[in-house]
């Protein structure tokens, strides 16, 4: 008869499509309470149409008079009535009091009682209530916790048990007429119609799944990057680039290669910022450090240290190459047209350069590139000293 199965697709759906289990138990906005709602009735909906379709299999045994037409009219009405009880506890917001919104688990239970209930008062057709009760379970147990579903499947068995071993009750498919046939065939043909749908609906949660572990994922990683970049410039910012150098420290100790790093200053950026305003010096930072990422190998790391000095971190490179490197930096952005952002704009750079000693630590590294850098202020800025 395949009349209840489908029923549980929904929520199913909507609960792994929309909300995720991961955010079961959080807070739920009046958005998300309205989607709730919408997604229950149109699983109140798919459930009623599933009984009607069970209903009019069932008609085709009356007017073949196998059973009375008390048995189907009987079905329609208590299917719809326990539909009924649902939704009026799903429109009186009491569903929303729990984790399982849907009510899985008392769903399940009411639909499999109900099915066993005609099983055991028509026994005469009493294999096509037993078709559906495995596709109810199943679908069902999509939603289910394994507790619940072991908790589940062992009523339902305790029930198959009762009838089949310590009862009498002739369960068969009549097959003798031409419309009893027909009604067994599409008896069939429902429950292997909720199978296949049943798989199509497997594969589309699978595929949907990887869809939102893919996004996840991305996201994550979105996350982590924005969480290490400094907003304004779209550099490292102080405790990535800090974290950064630590590690080229470290590889560089180990491996014995050499490691340089750069302190950079923008010259008279307070000057700057006084002159032509705080969102001008914001567009001149970014447009450094655009500069710079234009001009590093991809294996460097570029952090800015605080304020408008950054941090320049170069793996591999010993101090006459680091010094070339910020030399020819510092011409770029000397001949940059700063014009473009106000008339008679001039901006430089000055630097302290110091590579890696050996068992030297973070502070006293820094401390030396900022001593260069200090050297080079007092020089006249615009300038590249090395420690």
């Amino acid at each position: 008869m395949g009349s209840v199965a489908p029923s549980f697709l929904d929520p199913t759906t909507a609960e792994m499509f929309h909300e995720g289990r991961a955010l079961v138990s959080s807070p739920i906005t009046r958005e998300g309470m309205a989607r709730r709602v919408r997604h229950r009735r149109q699983m109140h909906l798919i459930q009623a149409f599933s009984y009607s379709l069970g209903a009019l299999d069932l008609l085709l045994y009356t007017y073949a008079g196998t059973v009375p037409f008390s048995v189907p009219s009987a079905f329609w009405v208590s299917g719809l009535m326990l539909i009924g009880i649902f939704a009026v506890l799903s429109e009186s917001g009491f569903n929303d009091r729990f984790d399982d919104h849907y009510l899985t688990v008392f769903q399940v239970s009411g639909h499999l009682a109900l099915q066993l209930g005609f099983l055991v008062a028509v026994p005469k057709i009493g294999f096509a209530f037993i078709s559906v009760l495995f596709l109810i379970f199943a679908f069902g147990a999509l939603r289910m916790t394994s507790r619940q579903a072991a908790a589940t499947w062992l009523l339902v068995t305790a029930g198959l048990v009762a009838v089949f071993l310590f009862s009498d009750l002739p369960l068969g498919l009549p097959l003798t007429s031409r419309l009893e046939r027909i009604a067994g065939m599409l008896c069939v043909v429902l429950v292997i119609g909720q199978c296949a749908f049943l798989g199509l609906f497997g594969s589309t949660l699978r595929k949907t799944l990887y869809r939102r572990s893919v996004e996840l994922k991305e996201a994550y990683r979105r996350i982590e990057e924005l969480a290490e970049l400094d907003e304004l410039t779209g550099s490292f910012n102080r405790r990535c680039i800090m974290r950064t150098l630590e590690e080229e420290i470290a590889r560089g100790q180990r491996g014995g290669t050499p490691c340089s790093i750069a302190l950079i200053d923008l010259d008279w950026f307070k000057r700057i910022n006084d002159a032509y305003g705080h969102p001008t010096g914001d567009e001149v930072l970014r447009t450094f450090a655009i500069t710079s990422f234009a001009n590093i190998r991809t294996m460097d790391r570029l952090g800015r240290y605080g304020g408008e000095e950054f941090l320049l971190v170069l793996p591999g490179t010993g101090e006459d190459a680091a010094f070339r490197m910020l030399d020819r930096l510092r011409a770029i952005i000397a001949d940059l047209d700063w014009s473009a952002f106000s008339p008679g704009m001039r901006v430089t750079i000055s630097a302290g350069v110091a590579t890696l000693r050996q068992n030297e630590t973070s502070d006293n590294f820094l401390a030396r590139a900022d001593g260069a850098l200090y050297v080079s202020k007092a020089s006249g800025r615009n300038r590249i000293t090395s420690a």
